[in-house]
């Protein structure tokens, strides 16, 4: 069980050029409206995960892949596809994943924080930096910007 809320970030937060941070591309092979399938390279990892569910509590199943396959079901992916690259900012006790995405969604920058029970995650404070809790609007999940472009925030 994956339990996370994301927030969006109006503005970067100090030292975050300093934090770690790696190049990720991924695809979408299959979408539906409980579940998806998706195709990932995060720095040398290549990675095929399912989700199922919807909001900040959902099942999640990740299985490493080969280049060979990864390449293989690339091409599957298009037109379903985003890039980004993530910063690990400690939060506290906690990582927050800061995206910084690339391409149709430049200018978006998103906070994904993880929590290891629903308790905490209702209880997170988040920092002065982070914007709307987006974690509930499906027009902010990957799959959905992959699929839609940049939603229009005025709505």
């Amino acid at each position: 069980m994956e339990i996370e809320r994301k927030f969006l970030v109006p503005e970067f937060p100090e030292g975050l050029e300093g934090c770690r941070s790696e190049e990720i591309e991924q695809g979408y092979l299959a979408i539906t409206a409980e579940s998806e399938v998706r195709l990932r390279r995060i720095g040398e990892a290549m990675v095929l995960t399912v989700k199922r569910g919807s909001g900040s509590e959902r099942f999640e199943e990740e299985i490493e892949t080969t280049e060979r396959q990864y390449r293989a079901l690339w091409p599957l992916s298009e037109g379903r596809r985003v890039t980004k690259r993530r910063f690990y900012v400690p939060v506290g006790d906690l990582v927050a994943e800061v995206d910084v995405y690339g391409s149709d969604l430049d200018g978006l920058v998103t906070a994904e924080v993880e929590f290891p029970s629903h308790d905490e995650s209702q209880g997170f404070q988040p920092p002065g930096w982070f914007g709307t809790d987006v974690s509930g609007d499906s027009r902010f999940a990957n799959q959905s910007l992959a699929r839609n472009g940049l939603p229009d925030v005025s709505e």
